[in-house]
């Protein structure tokens, strides 16, 4: 980028040389693992009346950065193939991890994603996860698991929790720089039902997120995710309940809000979220260092608007 600016007349006793920003502003923020650029500024002064010109030297700032490349645990699934997609519309590498590999439906972005199928489990033996990690995490900037299910108490603590506790351990041991959770909202819940297997399992998984990836782990809490799953070759259109139900609370906010500290009225109240924004979310969680931390559902949805634009 090249820049070259001329100054309003000012009177040599005022002349001050050029100050050149330390950082940029939000809106021209660089990732500094993510891009490679090249900025020259020039600026030239000229006193009124006179035919003296001073131009400054080029300033040259070249950052040797790797591009992006994203790891997705179970990237073939609901979650999984829409942040597949969303990395590839924004030119970011992206390899999915799971049972299945590669999806059967044939979508134009499917042949852009590298499919590896390295994932299994067991609940009858004492391993619940393996994966040949040195397939897949070399190279890597960033890995996002979107593993979890339902089952029995004991699978549930071991999908949702110990199958993520060890991904967090191996991306650590890796060096791999994030780590970004899909983990799920509480809805209010009082504290006996969230002792059930699903939400302890999160929340474990989440505590060795915050733990191994203090400044740089990215934990989403979504509510019902909604959009177009496909299931053995038949599209199931949750879009049709979530999209309207979403608009419905948001237009009714203000008369529900006063609600929202009753005991589970989050079932009821708490909006859905596109998977296209949980999606997009990641986006943002992967390619910018300042984005950390816990995210709720309206977070979600402010961060997937930051992508969007």
């Amino acid at each position: 980028m090249y820049f070259s600016a001329i100054s309003s007349p000012r009177p040599s006793s005022l002349r001050r040389p050029t100050e050149i920003p330390t950082r940029p502003s939000s809106s021209l923020r660089y990732s500094s693992r993510n891009r490679l650029f090249r900025l020259s500024v020039s600026c030239s002064y000229a006193e009124a009346n006179t035919r003296e010109d001073f131009t400054s030297a080029p300033i040259d700032v070249v950052a040797e950065v790797r591009p992006e490349r994203v790891v997705i645990l179970g990237g073939s699934g609901f979650v999984g193939s829409a942040i597949c997609k969303a990395a590839v519309s924004k030119g970011i590498e992206a390899v999915s991890l799971s049972r299945s590999g590669r999806p059967t439906y044939s979508d134009s972005w499917v042949d852009q994603v590298t499919w590896i199928a390295g994932i299994f489990h067991s609940f009858t033996v004492g391993d619940v996860f393996y994966a040949n990690w040195d397939e897949v995490l070399p190279g890597a900037t960033a890995v996002v698991s979107t593993l979890g299910g339902f089952g029995s108490e004991e699978q549930m603590k071991k999908i949702n929790g110990e199958a993520n506790v060890l991904a967090v351990g191996a991306a650590k041991d890796y060096g791999i720089p994030k780590f970004v959770l899909i983990s799920v909202h509480d809805y209010n819940l009082p504290s006996f039902l969230l002792s059930s297997g699903y939400f302890t399992g999160k929340r474990k998984a989440e505590s060795e997120v915050l733990s191994k990836y203090p400044n740089n782990g990215v934990v989403l809490r979504p509510g019902f995710i909604y959009g177009k799953k496909k299931v053995d070759g038949l599209e199931i259109p949750l879009d049709l309940v979530g999209e309207p139900l979403e608009k419905f609370l948001q237009a009714t906010e203000n008369f529900t809000k006063p609600l929202s500290s009753l005991p589970a009225s989050d079932l009821l109240l708490a909006p859905p979220v596109s998977v296209d924004d949980v999606a997009l979310a990641v986006i943002n969680a992967i390619t910018d260092d300042d984005f950390f931390g816990v995210f709720t559902i309206e977070q979600i949805k402010e961060a997937a608007a930051n992508v969007r634009v």
